[in-house]
């Protein structure tokens, strides 16, 4: 019986190996990934104790970084011919997912290929439009981009490769935000990669700031990920 690792299914289906995350930092949530095959996630503070990550076989995989914007502190971009959706083409924004993702923290784990890394966020992206979680971007007229979200945090942003270079980051991003308040949020929050600097750069902006950070690590037993 498990007590302390928690199934991902949505990792699963990708990765194709039994996935979990660890709920807690005892010392006996680390010891039932000893016998058992799969992929582990464990995410700690900075400063938690890396001797017990390496004695029970995790390695580094990311730091992600928790930016924070109050509803009265978000900074509004507008630009013209710039709209917001909840309808639109799926397939369209299942494509950009495919490319616009290079920095996340499957991407970063060495056990896996990227390509699974990319399959995993469409996949996530594909969840969240079932959910109905997507906004569709769109530009003078042309699907552009996605904008993914859960309650108040936002989750996926996306530009096609054709849209990027037009300014459309700011405004896209502002529109997204200025939904999501509408709905009644006085919060809104996010996650990024810490070496997605452009991500981060983004959100800051806007006028999101950093309150939190951890560290993520990955642990894989049993037999190498393949495509």
């Amino acid at each position: 019986m498990t007590y302390y690792l928690k199934e991902t299914p949505w990792d699963k289906r990708t990765l194709n190996i039994d996935t979990y995350e660890l709920t807690s930092l005892d010392v006996e949530a680390f010891q039932e990934t000893m016998d058992r095959d799969g992929h582990f996630t464990v995410k700690v503070d900075p400063f938690f104790d890396k001797k017990v990550l390496r004695e029970y076989g995790f390695y580094y995989a990311d730091t992600l970084l928790e930016p924070r914007c109050r509803s009265g502190e978000l900074k509004v971009f507008e630009k013209e011919g710039v709209t917001l959706d909840s309808n639109g083409d799926k397939q369209v924004i299942l494509d950009i997912a495919e490319h616009a993702f290079v920095h996340g923290r499957f991407h970063r784990d060495f056990h896996i290929p990227n390509e699974l890394a990319d399959l995993r966020y469409v996949r996530w992206l594909e969840d969240l439009y079932d959910q109905n979680q997507v906004y569709f971007l769109y530009y003078q007229g042309d699907l552009t981009g996605f904008f993914g979200f859960d309650s108040n945090k936002v989750l996926l942003l996306g530009i096609g490769k054709e849209f990027t270079g037009l300014g459309l980051a700011k405004p896209f991003l502002s529109s997204g935000c200025l939904k999501m308040l509408s709905l009644g949020y006085e919060e809104l929050t996010t996650s990024i990669s810490a070496i997605n600097l452009s991500s981060l750069n983004l959100f800051q902006s806007l006028g999101f700031k950093l309150k939190r950070s951890v560290d993520v690590y990955h642990k894989l037993n049993g037999k190498a990920l393949t495509e």
